[in-house]
């Protein structure tokens, strides 16, 4: 009897050592991208550069491993479209960042103007790194949170709808991975539920938007400040075109006035009538130097026109000559004109 229930518990042991195996293998089955992180991560020396930029956007211990685990480089535009061949550049906006093959790649921008482009790109392109390691069901789910954040923000804000344009020709699980990163690095509040998602990569979200915030003011104020000018340019166009043509006017109707009175003159007009000669004789001297005094006024007005114009055009210098840091494009080389 004892030997009896002896085999029975080796069997009841046997059946739980197996189920104990089998459960270990669902959990590493489950947590294999983990575990891959982790040996990629831990094996990757990252450069000097992207050590500072993973210790700028203050990821947690997830966001980390996953940022060391995608290989993450930096370069100038000769890397950068080598490692981002594949990427679209026809779209409207610049293309600061790739994830492909698994790997973060980087546009290096060293202009202090715009401090914080490579680190909200870097934050971007981790977010691409961590929608891929999610499972379909949690895609779907997240997904419809983000889609539905999305046409609230658009609703409201044109600049925002004018930034996702871009995206506009995306399918939509390809329009919701963009969005992941567009609004987990460029928006700074956002529905509990998705603080709660964007919480597992990052300690602190609005560092994040702080280092877009910065170079994206500088955009944003160059163009409030052209608007303004431009229109104020406008404005003066209007009024000195104006007031030119009214002077031209009065300068016309004076100068036949002045002939008037010098044929009069000459006619002996006045010969018996001085008072009649000063009276007409001053108001032609006062009207003169009325005309004169709006002429420099228009004058003044025309220089301060050239002066907004030049501000106008050197503001316009500065927006290309920023555009064209943030291009990582390598420009197509000419074509030889054949000979006839």
């Amino acid at each position: 009897m004892s030997r009896s229930t002896g085999k029975r518990i080796a069997q009841g042991v046997a059946v739980v050592l197996a189920v104990a195996i089998a459960a270990g293998g669902v959990v590493a089955y489950s947590y294999r991208s983990d575990i891959r992180d982790h040996f990629v991560a831990a094996s990757f020396d990252p450069s000097k550069r992207i050590e500072q930029i993973r210790e700028e956007i203050q990821l947690s211990s997830s966001g980390n491993r996953v940022f060391l685990a995608s290989q993450p480089t930096i370069g100038g535009k000769k890397e950068f479209n080598r490692w981002c061949a594949a990427v679209d550049h026809t779209e409207e906006g610049h293309v600061l960042g790739c994830f492909a093959e698994r790997r973060i790649r980087l546009f290096e921008v060293t202009d202090k103007r715009l401090n914080g482009v490579a680190e909200t790109t870097a934050a971007h392109e981790l977010l691409h790194a961590t929608w891929v390691r999610l499972s379909q069901d949690d895609r779907a789910t997240l997904s419809r949170e983000l889609i539905a954040e999305y046409d609230k923000l658009s609703a409201s804000d044109e600049e925002f709808a004018q930034r996702m344009s871009v995206y506009e020709s995306l399918s939509e699980p390809a329009f919701a991975n963009e969005l992941h990163s567009v609004l987990g690095t460029e928006v700074r509040d956002l529905p509990p539920e998705l603080e709660e998602h964007y919480a597992q990569w990052f300690t602190d979200r609005s560092v994040i938007v702080n280092w877009y915030d910065g170079y994206h003011t500088v955009f944003t104020e160059l163009k409030a400040e052209a608007d303004r000018l431009a229109a104020e340019l406008e404005a003066l166009r209007v009024d000195i075109e104006e007031r030119s043509a009214n002077y031209d006017t009065a300068v016309e109707q004076f100068n036949a006035d002045a002939a008037d009175f010098k044929e009069r003159n000459e006619r002996y007009e006045f010969s018996g009538d001085k008072p009649l000669f000063d009276s007409i004789r001053g108001q032609l001297l006062d009207r003169q130097e009325g005309l004169e005094a709006v002429r420099r006024e228009i004058q003044a007005d025309s220089d301060r026109f050239n002066d907004l114009r030049e501000q106008l055009m050197k503001l316009n210098d500065v927006s290309l000559e920023l555009n064209d840091i943030l291009d990582s494009t390598i420009p197509e080389p000419l074509s030889e004109v054949e000979s006839a």
